[in-house]
């Protein structure tokens, strides 16, 4: 049987957990796979600025640490941010996915053009980012949101009647005004209203999590894992430290 530790972006409960533990159900994974949820010890409380992308960078990285070492075969991140990603892999040889750049790379075998729809606009930042390191700028049709702050405990619950026709207006409008051949939710906080979307739309829509644990298990499957070319192992490491770390921060209340 593989492992698959989730990392979630935010300290929370077990009942709001599950909700993200929920994406597991909207894809088909083989018997022999099983994903494990496990929080970060502390977090920003947005995704707005650069000094919050280094906090969620570190909070994921010591979340992950010892991944490989107890056991787990692959590491998913569950936030299109792709938090963390590349600090883990430098410090794991199991597969890290972040769902971020796996639905825009996936977005490009489905269509020559795509629309991210999203809840926020202080989320912009996050996709522009992601397409600039990968040159595909150009191939993204437009970045539209309905600029509601989310939730990111809760997520969609309770508000789907007043979210998803929302999203799906706006993405009917991705694809009729912008030309957009292929659709990506913007959050994995999201991921509730991807059947809803998907049933109503013309185009394939991406929902990011589950596809990062279907990319986990086809490199599983496949024998394949990130170069150490393009992310060399640190010559010191500091697991320690870092725990020490976030030990006094899970303890900080704000």
């Amino acid at each position: 049987m593989k492992k698959v530790l989730v990392l979630v972006p935010f300290p929370m409960s077990d009942t709001n957990r599950t909700l993200r533990s929920a994406q597991v159900d909207a894809v088909n994974l083989g018997p022999d796979i099983q994903f494990e949820y496990r929080s970060v010890r502390a977090a920003p409380r947005n995704y707005i600025s650069a000094s919050d992308l280094a906090l969620a960078d570190i909070g994921m990285l010591e979340a992950g640490l010892e991944a490989e070492a107890e056991g787990y075969d692959a590491v998913c991140i569950d936030t299109v941010s792709d938090s963390g990603v590349a600090a883990l892999r430098s410090e794991l040889s199991i597969p890290v996915i972040g769902p971020g750049r796996t639905a825009i790379l996936t977005a490009m075998m489905l269509g020559n053009r795509f629309s991210i729809v999203t809840m926020w606009e202080h989320w912009r930042h996050l996709y522009q980012r992601t397409l600039n390191e990968l040159g595909l700028a150009h191939a993204c049709a437009s970045i539209r949101s309905l600029d509601i702050a989310p939730d990111n405990q809760a997520l969609m619950t309770g508000k789907e009647e007043q979210i998803f026709p929302a999203l799906n207006e706006m993405a009917q409008s991705c694809i009729s005004k912008d030309r957009a051949e292929v659709i990506i939710l913007g959050s994995t906080t999201m991921h509730q209203s991807h059947a809803y979307l998907q049933e109503r739309l013309s185009v394939p829509v991406i929902n990011p999590g589950p596809l990062s644990y279907k990319i986990a298990e086809t490199l599983l499957g496949l024998g394949l894992t990130h170069s150490r070319k393009a992310y060399p192992v640190t010559h010191v490491r500091r697991h320690e430290l870092l725990h020490a770390m976030f030990e006094c921060a899970a303890d900080f209340k704000h």
